[in-house]
């Protein structure tokens, strides 16, 4: 095993988990300040590679693509809040399942009726689609290396808004009282509907990335959604923080697994058998790494005070 192919693995990781915190970001904010479990996360993140992979299509502009995807996610996610997702704040977590789940079905039904039952795809823009040189030889790409960039960024965007703005000194007061920071003149309503729609918009930009390396069809959120939940509950349920480096552990975590558990299974046994046992365990991996994390930390790795 080379240098180069352990680092490109290694990459390989960190791309997978910062698009996982693009997807866990939205969630985790969404859960910590309304207390609301959303199903229909992934959807949103279905709406952003759709439109964006339609716009880009139509201009021949990933980047319009990526932002018209980005805005189309956002614009959705605060039309279900208000529509919607209002009406279940005082409700217990089962109706809100139960709610989101069908905004999963309608929102498949809507993209399946609006684009048609064939996967769409999109290019890599031209200025990305080279390899940058790795050491030990080799090159990985540069989409790759760019998406990794825009997660760190966007990590670093929200780390700043909640930190050193006025609109996140609102939701960090809402994660802890909702009830004093109504009471004190904060229009609570718009407050959520701003969560909401930063929470989609993430989704969105997230959906829209992947869509240069995947086909863009109905139901590619709901993979990524089981994988943002594990994400949020290992780094701690509304902390950002917790979000960016759960993500990395599970991305690093299940790409390392899927390479080279099979390698080490056939060490000593057969091909067939090792492939068979190391896909299996590696499918286990992220899920053990959870039940770990738990054991010592039931609240997840950056736990926020309520």
């Amino acid at each position: 095993m080379s240098a180069a192919f352990l680092i490109e693995q290694l990459l390989n990781g960190v791309q997978l988990g910062v698009m996982l915190f693009l997807m866990a970001a939205g969630l985790t904010l969404v859960f910590g300040v309304m207390g609301l479990i959303n199903l229909a996360h992934g959807s949103l993140f279905m709406v952003g590679a759709f439109f964006c992979a339609w716009i880009a299509g139509e201009t021949g502009s990933f980047w319009l693509g990526l932002g018209g995807g980005f805005l189309a996610a956002a614009a959705a996610g605060a039309l279900v809040e208000i529509l919607v997702i209002r009406r279940l704040y005082d409700r217990d977590h089962l109706d809100q399942v139960l709610a989101t789940f069908a905004l999963i079905l309608i929102f498949s039904e809507l993209m399946r009726w609006v684009f048609g039952d064939r996967p769409l795809y999109l290019d890599i823009p031209e200025a990305l689609s080279g390899a940058v040189p790795l050491p030990g030889g080799g090159g990985y790409p540069a989409y790759r290396l760019a998406i990794i960039g825009v997660g760190l960024a966007t990590a670093a965007g929200l780390y700043l808004l909640i930190a050193k703005t006025r609109l996140g000194m609102q939701i960090r007061a809402g994660e802890s009282d909702r009830e004093m920071i109504g009471a004190l003149g904060v229009d609570i309503r718009t407050l959520y509907t701003a969560v909401f729609a930063l929470g989609a918009a993430l989704a969105g930009l997230a959906g829209g990335l992947v869509g240069a390396l995947q086909s863009v069809q109905v139901g590619m959120g709901e993979p990524v959604l089981i994988l943002a939940f594990v994400v949020i509950i290992i780094g701690g349920i509304g902390s950002i923080k917790g979000a960016l480096l759960g993500a990395v552990l599970v991305g690093v975590t299940d790409t390392l697994g899927r390479v080279f558990l099979p390698q080490l299974f056939g060490l000593f046994l057969p091909a067939s058998e090792a492939s068979s046992v190391g896909s299996a365990l590696s499918a286990m991996a992220i899920y053990l790494l959870m039940a770990a994390v738990l054991a010592f930390r039931p609240r997840g790795l950056f736990p926020v005070d309520a």
